[in-house]
């Protein structure tokens, strides 16, 4: 396993959801409906539509893309509706069929988590839309200051016994004059059932557009000490990006015969 593959399988999994009570929590930041009963923050309602809108990303089915390795370059694809995923390499293949996850590891050269990394890339690829899931709860953080700017931004807790990781938490911040996103904070407490605060950064500053959509070209790990941000330490690009509304063929998430399915346990 490179040196990549392990930092990546350190970073933490998103299992991002939204709620759906409407009362007004104490700290709770400001929402508005965007359709039906499904109520949103003011200001992530901006963020959706600084990024082409959260009516254009429900219209679209399947999203991939590559990401660039020097050894091994990933094939991620996702059905965005059911949240089946696989990722393919020249080595070995991994995915979720909707009920378990696999592996098909002929070349016994994949060691890491299967339950952790094989849907971990699409949730920090597909912020911020993935913040419109069931079972978030919303509320008021403070601004983040970065060489001199303020980012205003929104924490994301999540309900009881969602996801994998339901006691790890999120932090999106947004540039003031575009609303586009600029920054991600997260915890990681995959597995440990104990919170954390110790608060992981990314910036998202490099977008490209991809079928009316602003999606992320490439996302930068940085330093931190606290909430202070300090040098970039990687990076991670992506590439081949296709976003449309047509799902794959029946099977395509599905174990191939040589695959072994792989238990995923929950805190």
């Amino acid at each position: 396993m490179n040196k990549l593959t392990f930092l990546l399988l350190l970073l933490g999994v998103v299992a991002c959801k939204q709620n759906p009570e409407t009362d007004k929590k104490e700290g709770s930041v400001p929402q508005e409906s965007v359709k039906g009963e499904t109520i949103y923050p003011d200001a992530l309602t901006q963020v959706f539509e600084a990024h082409g809108g959260l009516e254009q990303w429900k219209t679209k089915r399947t999203l991939s893309f590559v990401i660039p390795k020097p050894n091994l370059s990933e094939t991620h694809t996702i059905d965005l509706w059911s949240r089946k995923d696989r990722i393919d390499t020249e080595q070995f293949s991994m995915g979720f069929d909707g009920e378990q996850a696999w592996l098909m590891n002929d070349s016994g050269k994949y060691e890491g988590d299967v339950g952790f990394y094989h849907n971990l890339m699409f949730y920090f690829y597909a912020m911020p839309f993935v913040l419109a899931d069931d079972g978030i709860v919303y509320s008021a953080t403070p601004d983040l200051e970065y060489d001199g700017k303020k980012y205003p931004g929104i924490q994301i807790a999540y309900e009881s016994g969602v996801g994998a990781s339901s006691k790890d938490e999120y932090f999106i911040h947004f540039d003031p004059e575009t609303h586009q996103m600029a920054w991600l904070g997260y915890t990681v407490t995959y597995r440990s059932g104990e919170s954390s605060d110790n608060v992981k950064w990314i910036n998202y500053a490099d977008w490209q557009e991809v079928n009316e959509l602003i999606l992320p070209k490439t996302i930068t790990w940085h330093k931190y000490e606290g909430r202070t941000i300090l040098d970039p330490v990687s990076s991670i690009t992506f590439d081949e990006v296709l976003v449309n509304g047509s799902p794959k063929p029946d099977g395509f998430y599905a174990k191939p015969e040589t695959g072994e399915y792989v238990t995923i346990q929950m805190n």
